[in-house]
């Protein structure tokens, strides 16, 4: 057989050349953009030639780079096509959920248990990311996407939460800086998730309070390390009220006002209308509507 390469650093290779980016593939494999970096580099030092071009902010393909994508995003399908065989052949099979990070975190992994319990048979794979779906280039089964988008041409949507926002902080930081009012946020560190600039500032216009920065303070990179910073005091977060229902519930994290905003934002689930008939999709559809409490009204373009 001859000499192979290590098959994380093929798929780590994959991933960065789709993107042409290091960050957006760190994303995606949950990884620091420094692992996927060294990865690359082992796979280089492999092979004895250069398969990307760094600059300062931005990597791009290298002419080697761009031969060895082909074969290897080929051979990658095959294996995943393979194992997937094996397991049906098993009895088992594979539900591949893709969802942003912060709805992962916040809301569907603490009521999983419950899902998997119910379907034994079933493994339940996470893809968390902020890309949207391609469903004819990967094999993701369902999509969980964040997005004020209301039709949905060629896919079957169903409507699963609404964006609630609110502002969070630690208890003891509402104690020692005396928040009481949506004013008394003035002078105080505002905490951002980098996907979603703009919040502050439709909440800050919805209680009426002007004079405040809506983009100053801290960004991070996702909702769910924002909402974990202000549970460790470094200020006062805005969040998706279904999202942090747990740490509002362990008083982790307070919201300090009453005031909340209802953004066009929702959450919604979505997949190609012929993969309805895969029951595996069927009972997460009807588990995961059930959860939320959506009417099971969907739209198909």
């Amino acid at each position: 057989m001859a000499r192979l390469p290590p098959l994380n650093s093929l798929r780590v290779f994959e991933a960065a050349a789709r993107f042409e980016s290091f960050n957006h593939a760190a994303e995606e494999l949950h990884v620091t953009a420094s692992a996927i970096s060294h990865q690359i580099k082992t796979l280089e030092r492999f092979l004895g030639a250069d398969l990307f071009r760094r600059r300062s902010r931005s990597v791009s393909l290298t002419e080697i780079g761009r031969m060895y994508l082909p074969p290897i995003r080929e051979a990658l399908d095959q294996i995943g096509i393979a194992t997937e065989q094996v397991l049906q052949r098993s009895g088992r099979s594979v539900l591949t959920v893709s969802t942003a990070p912060a709805f992962a975190v916040g809301w569907l992994v603490p009521r999983l248990a419950e899902f998997q319990l119910a379907h034994p048979d079933l493994d339940v794979r996470l893809d968390a990311s902020l890309e949207f779906t391609d469903f004819e280039r990967s094999d993701v089964d369902v999509s969980i996407r964040y997005t004020a988008q209301k039709e949905f041409p060629t896919l079957r949507a169903y409507r699963l939460l609404e964006e609630e926002l609110v502002a969070v902080c630690s208890p003891e930081f509402a104690r020692r800086h005396r928040i009481r009012r949506p004013e008394d946020l003035r002078g105080l560190p505002l905490l951002h998730a980098l996907p979603h600039m703009g919040q502050w500032r439709s909440w800050l216009a919805a209680a009426g309070v002007e004079g405040i920065d809506s983009e100053a303070g801290q960004k991070f990179a996702h909702d769910a390390i924002s909402v974990e910073a202000a549970a460790s005091g470094l200020g006062v977060a805005i969040a998706n009220r279904p999202l942090v229902e747990r740490q509002l519930r362990e008083g982790r994290v307070v919201a300090p006002f009453e005031l909340s905003f209802c953004s066009e934002y929702a959450y919604y689930l979505v997949y190609p209308p012929e993969y309805e008939q895969q029951p595996k999709v069927r009972a997460f559809r009807d588990w995961v509507l059930g959860i939320a409490g959506t009417a099971p009204a969907a739209r198909e373009e």
